[in-house]
């Protein structure tokens, strides 16, 4: 059987091992001393809720697929036609090459092509490092264009304490700002955390549901975000300071558990192609760069 998403990359440190996809350049599976961080998916289907996959030149929605550059409409493809949004940019079905290779790290490329609303060129990479107890994840954008282009990056990690029911986690999130959405998940206006939004002090993940963007993220003791398991052991989300924003999804409906939660690392927030808010306008033959990781505390 060929995988759907591609050939499989096995990193391996120590206790640590991380396979990634050649497809949409996914984090399928990290163990660490065969425990999962984050929630794995068989090898046979395609990520279920776009699991790991790298988000470029855009991360969650640009409403009606639709937004202006220089004064001209530009149209995006309708890839969420149930909410009628242009989703998690273009590389999703994409597949990348491997530029370099070691036991515990690779680096993957794929380009971007002018297309239907983006009429830029450019060149991404990933790069997965396994490191003590950590996973780094650095992305790099060049702009191959002969105008600036307009880019933001995500990614759609689940994560876990895999022997832990995830009922009982309590995650913790230091972001200081939500959006309130629409019907369509589209922003609406951006306010202070409050109430039910207010994770700066942690809550049970199983009285949760959400789906939702945080702004003003803050690295609080290294990390921006953690799931903190009964006994202790922690999984943190760790966001440099072009991340400046996380989706918090939890869903039910994930293969292979009762509950599941993406912590989801943005450099700009839903439909930040109109808004404007953290979109790198990457000059040509300049290279962006922005870095995340998750780390596990035992």
């Amino acid at each position: 059987m060929i995988a759907p998403t591609g050939d499989q990359h096995v990193l391996t440190r120590g206790g640590m091992r991380a396979v990634i996809t050649q497809v949409a350049a996914s984090l399928r599976e990290f163990t660490i001393d065969g425990v999962n961080v984050t929630v794995p998916y068989d090898e046979a289907i395609t990520p279920p809720f776009a699991s790991g996959s790298v988000l470029v030149p855009w991360p969650n929605r640009v409403k009606d697929g639709s937004w202006t550059l220089n004064g001209i409409e530009q149209q995006l493809d309708i890839t969420e036609p149930a909410k009628h949004n242009a989703i998690h940019g273009l590389l999703r079905f994409s597949g990348y090459t491997v530029a370099s290779r070691a036991e515990a790290s690779i680096v993957l490329a794929a380009p971007i092509y002018a297309q239907h609303g983006y009429p830029f060129r450019l060149d991404t990479t990933v790069t997965y490092d396994l490191r003590e107890d950590e996973l780094a994840v650095t992305h790099a954008v060049t702009n191959r264009s002969a105008v600036a282009a307009p880019v933001a990056i995500g990614t759609h990690p689940f994560l876990t304490i895999g022997n832990v029911a995830p009922e009982e986690l309590v995650l913790t999130v230091h972001a200081n700002t939500r959006f309130e959405v629409d019907d369509r998940l589209n922003p609406i206006r951006e306010l202070p955390v409050d109430g039910d939004y207010d994770l700066r002090s942690g809550r049970v993940l199983g009285e949760l549901h959400l789906d939702d963007a945080f702004g003003d993220v803050e690295s609080v003791d290294g990390f921006s975000a953690k799931l903190t398991a009964p006994d202790g052991r922690e999984v943190r989300l760790k966001q440099d300071d072009q991340f400046g924003f996380v989706q918090i999804f939890t869903t039910r409906r994930m293969p292979g558990t009762t509950l599941a939660v993406a912590l989801e690392p943005m450099t700009a927030p839903p439909n930040a192609f109109n808004s404007g808010q953290g979109v790198r306008w990457v000059q040509p033959g300049e290279t962006w760069t922005a870095s995340w990781g998750i780390q596990y505390v035992r």
